[in-house]
């Protein structure tokens, strides 16, 4: 059911659960500081409990109340790329709850761009944990109607329109001088880089845990098959009837018109991640025998798509 911004806040104020619209995907947000509320997050999700939620977060002015530590670094990086697609994992204080974090000794912290979020944050004076709205390891929603096919109707829902990055944010953990990139996003590992004017650490002795990182995520419920060869993905449908296809990248007309049903996405990586989940929620809907994607290439701008969808189709490579 769709609420208004003074209904969300008022509900999230109870304890409630709210889905609310960010510029990478809609979230299931609660009270941060209310373990009531988190519990609620996890329950609704079907989420395991050692799964730790990103907290957001009205401006990097409240950093200071989740994290024990705030190095240099993380505030280069901060002010570089909030609000935006980019999470930091920080130390957490003890005070942070332990449900958030997922027992972690760490917080992921990111301040959205979405300005009705950024809204919701300012005016409720709350920070809100806010997974992806939809249940665990299923295909996140870029729509407020997404929202509504995976979790139900009845779940309260700020919709804010298409979200416009529209693939998890990037997950950066710092430590000290030093950083690792936990999680692929449309921020790149060279953007980032560039302002720590170093690179990632290249083998850490504690990697801590970061949404989105089990093997199978991000996942349309129709079964998924890969390709990094366009004539094997056309061999795979001549041969299995009834199939979906999604083409990434330069694939010229003549080339998909044989398909049944085919999304066309262009070669650029940002138009791409916009419409990614958009378009894998329409071919699911086909209820096809089979989803059928050409990967786009193998290269560091588009490391963060095909991280998503080698989750989404993992179930057919084991």
């Amino acid at each position: 059911m769709r609420v208004s911004l003074a209904d969300a806040i008022a509900l999230l104020k109870r304890g409630e659960v709210v889905a609310i619209p960010t510029e990478t995907v809609y979230g299931l947000a609660g009270d941060a500081q209310n373990e009531s509320a988190l519990h609620k997050i996890y329950a609704t999700k079907q989420r395991p409990a050692n799964n730790p939620l990103i907290v957001h977060i009205a401006s990097a002015a409240q950093v200071d109340d989740f994290a024990s530590e705030f190095p240099p670094l993380a505030q280069k990086l901060g002010l570089a790329f909030w609000p935006g697609p980019f999470t930091l994992v920080l130390k957490a204080k003890p005070t942070v709850s332990t449900v958030v974090r997922a027992g972690e000794p760490t917080v992921a912290l990111r301040v959205p761009a979405h300005p009705l979020t950024l809204q919701l944050l300012q005016e409720s004076g709350l920070a809100l944990a806010a997974p992806s709205a939809n249940r665990y390891t299923q295909l996140s929603p870029t729509t407020a109607a997404h929202v509504e096919s995976s979790l139900g109707q009845d779940i309260p829902v700020l919709d804010g329109g298409a979200c416009q990055v529209g693939i998890e944010s990037t997950i950066v953990s710092v430590d000290g001088d030093t950083w690792q990139l936990l999680r692929h996003g449309m921020i790149t590992q060279a953007q980032i880089e560039a302002i720590a004017g170093k690179p990632a650490l290249a083998h850490a002795m504690a990697t801590p845990k970061a949404p989105g990182q089990h093997l199978l995520h991000y996942s349309p419920r129709t079964p998924t098959q890969l390709f990094d060869e366009y004539i094997e993905l056309q061999k795979y449908a001549q041969t299995h009837q009834d199939c979906a296809t999604l083409l990434i990248g330069n694939v010229t007309t003549n080339l998909n018109s044989g398909f049944q049903h085919c999304i066309a996405l262009s070669d650029t990586p940002a138009e791409v991640a916009e419409h990614l989940y958009e378009s894998l929620h329409k071919l699911d809907q086909l209820q096809a025998s089979t989803i059928l994607i050409f990967l786009p290439p193998n290269l560091p701008e588009w490391a963060a798509i095909r991280d998503r969808l080698t989750r989404a189709g993992y179930r057919e490579n084991f």
